[in-house]
């Protein structure tokens, strides 16, 4: 017994008299507490800093995490920490390594040097860990001092998965000592196997196609999970960089987190991808999910937000058996760094840790002289409070420099006198990126940071041809972000909030209304379900009806030419030219040749008219400052929204 007090004892006083998780103070002489931590989707947020807006910003970073990665630790007798993929890419401090700076052979990269600082055990990949190339990614792994696993990115395909010859180590199972309720060491053995969703064969198509392959994810975790079992692993844990979306397995289902769970032999998931939390209410109503229990198909499972914002939990009470582990008690949650006051401030909950910032100080100023060299000027303001209610400069600007780069890279080939339009979307558009996540550009000099703020992703250009039937299912399928409004009804709710900024196309060549009294054609996810809809209506090309046998060559991007978002027309098979430049280098390109642009929406698109109507939609506190400037579109405050956000009424 005095064993087992002098150790808590010493716990206590080590971690600042941080109260211990019930299952560490409670295990008894066969049982141990093993907390699994996780973090997810950090896309190179270190720092506490938003690159684009150049200021800190308190939600994110893994500086911040890892102050409660510590105290967490410390209530736990034995714990393990696990990121679930998705740290390679996603600010301008990944562009900055990946096109400025380059990695060489033995080069670290900034995420994987502050991961190693905080003693990470093991991670996975995400899907856009594959944004920049293998060759690439490769010189990034090497310098992880953990194993970085994912079961089904594929070099040779075998005849089954076990048979596979996979980019990466399928799974790794870890020897762990973990601490028992009465002071004994005992090994255990953790498996952990790594999944990414088998869509980056469409969204890095250019990377990967003749490289490797991809599987389905239960596919491969039915293969591996019993040789991993058979190897030895006391439990396994998935480590799912998927979301969790149905229950019901499709073959190549992007987000499979619930049929993963259901397999037997999987202890618990750590799930991320879709940027959300759980468990939390965000996930209510799911078949197979326990929001309240934090379960999925009865077992553990966290996800632990986006860019460092949450810290997810698994505490398991474990007891040995023989020679055999197994699970008894359990308990999920999400830690988060900062939260949200009365008054929409923010407060954080965290300070950094001075080690974790010290490893990549100097990457950070280098990213910060980087995205503030200047390449031009604007003589508009440039945001994108409105873009997903009227046409909107920021998305604009996107358009002009598309066509300007596909009209010269098809000059002189069969397709130079065909009509050319251009589609680009609104990236940072609000949703679950909270109320500061809009691009606000003010009128001036325009630098780097202000071009990844138009387009967050690096995307390369690609140009498709299609039929003017095709143009207007494109424009159906962008159409599915709104909600069917009912004629004479006021301030009814305008944005589905299930569908992603990024997928609502604005096509400039063509003008056109939307009728939102009819209900979409397609649903959130591409999917036809009214297929008499037409809420695109009076569309034209240079004054007059588009003809659908027409053909058009559409400037957009691999993702989306790709077949990225499942829109008509864009399946990979209608790619015309695939550029070898970013779209992000050639909206700077563009500004350098203008020098000076002058960003104006044309109001191209605007909703058809519904007398005695009003909808609500929520955007940015600081879009009353432009609220005069919309075209097109009858819009007035309304009051403020949740979570930070303001709301407006458009008369329609």
């Amino acid at each position: 017994m005095s064993a087992f007090f002098t150790r808590r004892g010493f716990m206590g006083a080590t971690a600042g008299f941080i109260a211990l998780h019930p299952f560490s103070a409670r295990a008894a002489a066969n049982q141990a507490h093993l907390r699994i931590m996780e973090t997810t989707d950090l896309h190179v947020h270190v720092f506490p800093y938003d690159y684009y807006a150049d200021k800190p910003r308190d939600t994110v970073g893994l500086a911040r995490t890892a102050s409660i990665i510590e105290a967490i630790r410390a209530e736990a007798t034995n714990s393990l920490l696990i990121d679930n993929g998705d740290f390679l890419q996603g600010n301008p401090m990944g562009d900055y390594i990946a096109y400025e700076r380059g990695m060489k052979e033995g080069d670290a990269h900034p995420i994987i040097t502050a991961m190693n600082t905080l003693g990470f055990d093991a991670s996975t990949l995400g899907n856009h860990e594959f944004n920049y190339g293998l060759d690439f990614l490769s010189k990034s792994l090497a310098g992880a001092d953990f194993p970085i696993v994912s079961a089904n990115v594929i070099k040779t395909l075998g005849s089954s998965p076990t048979q596979d010859e996979t980019f990466i180590p399928p799974y790794v199972i870890l020897d762990h000592t973990v601490t028992d309720g009465s002071g004994a060491d005992h090994q255990i053995r953790v498996g952990l196997i790594g999944f990414v969703p088998p869509q980056i064969m469409i969204w890095d198509r250019r990377h990967l196609e003749g490289n490797v392959q991809a599987r389905d994810i239960i596919e491969t975790a039915q293969a591996y999970v019993p040789q991993m079992k058979e190897q030895g692993a006391d439990l396994i844990i998935a480590l799912s960089h998927s979301g969790i979306g149905p229950a019901q397995h499709s073959d190549g289902m992007e987000n499979a987190s619930v049929p993963l769970a259901a397999l037997d032999g999987i202890d618990a998931v750590l799930t991320g991808h879709h940027h959300q939390v759980f468990p939390s209410s965000s996930y209510d109503g799911i078949a197979g999910v326990d929001t309240a229990a934090g379960t999925i198909h009865g077992k553990p499972a966290a996800m632990g937000g986006f860019w460092g914002s949450h810290l997810g939990l698994i505490d398991l009470m474990i007891e040995q058996s023989g020679n055999a582990w197994k699970i008894v008690n359990h308990t999920s949650e999400a830690r988060p760094i900062s939260e949200r006051n009365e008054d929409r401030s923010i407060t954080a909950l965290v300070d950094s840790d001075e080690a974790v910032l010290d490893s990549v100080r100097a990457e950070h100023e280098a990213t910060l002289a980087y995205v503030r060299r200047a390449v031009g000027k604007t003589d508009a303001p440039l945001h994108s409070y409105f873009a997903l209610v009227a046409d909107d400069p920021s998305v604009q600007i996107v358009s002009i420099a598309q066509s300007w780069y596909i009209a010269q890279m098809l000059a002189g080939t069969e397709y130079a006198d065909l009509p050319l339009l251009s589609a680009a979307a609104p990236f940072k558009a609000g949703g679950r990126g909270g109320a500061e996540y809009y691009t606000d550009v003010p009128k001036g000099d325009v630098a780097i940071k202000n071009v990844s703020d138009l387009y967050l992703y690096p995307n390369t250009a690609r140009a498709v041809l299609i039929t003017g039937a095709q143009v207007k299912d494109w424009l159906e399928r962008s159409a599915g972000i709104f909600n069917q409004i009912a004629p004479g009804e006021a301030d009814q709710v305008l944005l589905n909030p299930d569908f992603p900024s990024y997928n609502f196309d604005v096509v400039d060549g063509v003008t056109y209304e939307i009728d939102l009294r009819q209900p979409s054609k397609f649903d959130e996810k591409g999917g036809l379900i009214n297929p008499d809809a037409n809420r695109i209506q009076n569309l034209q090309y240079n004054g007059a009806p588009i003809d659908p046998e027409a053909q058009f060559v559409v400037a957009t991007n691999n993702y989306r030419a790709g077949g990225g978002g499942d829109f008509p027309g864009a399946g990979g098979d209608t790619i015309i030219f695939e550029g070898p430049d970013t779209n992000r280098d050639v909206i700077v390109r563009y500004i350098v040749e203008q020098g000076t642009i002058s960003p104006r929406a044309d109001a191209n698109w605007t909703f058809a008219p519904m007398p005695n109507t009003s909808v609500l939609f929520d955007t940015g506190p600081s879009a009353a400052e432009y609220v005069e400037t919309v075209e097109g579109v009858d819009i007035e405050p309304a009051g403020d929204g949740p979570d930070g956000f303001s709301r407006f009424r458009i008369a329609l």
